[in-house]
């Protein structure tokens, strides 16, 4: 099994007592949220892709572990399939799609954890993605959580491999 995301692993105690179930968005393998189901909390997978789902159901099954799927695709037309105040938690990895913001920020129940991290306009210099539209620009992701508690935040280079990333983890006032 791939090994959860740093960002994940150092802040796990925070999940202590939440309030509902974790949003693994645009989850691929669901690496993340098999590792949070494995740890006992209620975890929804979410991806557009079949073949990713697949895979993630597979980990699950390997790990013992049951997940909910959820094959949807949330840059498609105006309908918001997530539901406000519906999640005590969201993560999302290596994922932008900036219409989507607000929607992820209302799904997100109060006092609900979100962990953000993706690839920044630095990024290019180490490899994919060098579409604009998928890169964060510099203090981007920090202002779409203005008047949140912000736990830790981060946005600058990362090794093993390089990459160009911001990070932030923040509860919902």
């Amino acid at each position: 099994m791939r090994s959860p995301d740093n960002l994940l692993m150092d802040h796990v105690d925070l999940f202590e007592g939440l309030n509902g179930p974790v949003l693994d968005l645009a989850c691929g393998d669901g690496h993340n949220g098999v590792f949070l189901a494995s740890k006992g909390y209620q975890v929804v997978l979410a991806d557009v892709s079949e073949k990713a789902l697949a895979e993630a159901r597979a980990l699950a099954e390997e790990q013992g572990v049951k997940v909910s799927l959820w094959q949807v695709d949330l840059e498609k037309g105006e309908d918001n399939p997530l539901q406000d105040d519906d999640f005590g938690a969201i993560l999302v990895f290596r994922y932008l799609h900036r219409p989507l913001m607000p929607r992820i920020k209302k799904a997100l129940k109060k006092n609900g954890i979100i962990i953000y991290e993706t690839f920044t306009v630095d990024q290019p210099q180490f490899g994919k993605p060098k579409n604009p539209d998928f890169l964060l620009r510099h203090g981007e992701l920090l202002k779409w959580f203005e008047g949140w508690e912000v736990i830790y935040q981060f946005e600058g280079i990362l090794q093993n491999p390089d990459r160009a990333v911001a990070q932030i983890l923040c509860v919902k006032p």
